[in-house]
């Protein structure tokens, strides 16, 4: 319930999923994190939620409570594909950047890639988030007829995916992937080594707190 700053540069949103009790049944659950660069360069995990139904109205509900501490202005929101998010972002912060997560996206293009092409896909993917906006025709081009539905996703989420190119080379190497919050997710995942099953969600947001408590005193 801390007040946050008024301003962030860049927030960064990313999700760790375990296992949960729940009335006898065991279902899955995700733990989100919202991880602020502040105008300083410094790492802030700013809150921690656990839940198992993304919608436009639950990250409404997540951005809002950003507001109600004091947030006024986010300037970049980087994330995978969550359901909703973009949605949320448009009705909390109408002027923010949201911006996908470009490893994330790699990554699920190249998952149905065999081995034997991957590294070239990988290559010439480079090319668009590094070069000019026009290489997104030239790799689809390339291989589509080989994989046709290989691109579909990089059409799908184009709007999301350009707001990188507003910016210099430096800034896009800090808001076009969440691996800024990595270091943090290893630690999260030791938790599921440490218990295949949380009792509660509760229980689960009390060891988050813990973790996140170790990791950044």
């Amino acid at each position: 319930n801390r007040p946050l700053d008024e301003v962030y540069p860049v927030i960064y949103i990313d999700a760790i999923h375990y296992s949960v009790r729940d009335n006898g049944v065991i279902k899955k659950l995700a733990a989100y994190v919202i991880l602020g660069l502040t105008c300083e360069g410094r790492k802030d995990v700013l809150t921690i939620s656990v839940g198992d139904n993304e919608s436009s109205k639950y990250w409404l509900s997540v951005l809002n409570e950003l507001k109600n501490r004091g947030v006024k202005d986010i300037m970049v929101i980087c994330a995978d594909g969550l359901s909703g998010i973009k949605e949320a972002i448009t009705a909390a912060f109408p002027n923010t950047e949201y911006q996908r997560c470009i490893v994330h996206q790699v990554r699920n293009t190249l998952k149905y890639v065999p081995d034997k092409d991957r590294k070239a896909f990988a290559t010439d993917l480079k090319t668009i988030y590094h070069a000019a906006t026009e290489a997104l025709d030239t790799v689809s081009e390339k291989w589509n007829p080989k994989y046709p539905h290989s691109m579909k996703r990089w059409y799908d989420n184009w709007d999301v995916i350009t707001p990188i190119f507003k910016f210099s080379p430096t800034v896009r190497k800090v808001i076009y992937t969440t691996n800024a919050i990595e270091s943090l997710n290893s630690t999260y995942r030791k938790l599921n080594r440490q218990r295949s099953v949380f009792p509660s969600d509760t229980a689960l947001l009390k060891a988050l707190y813990l973790a996140t408590f170790e990791a950044t005193k």
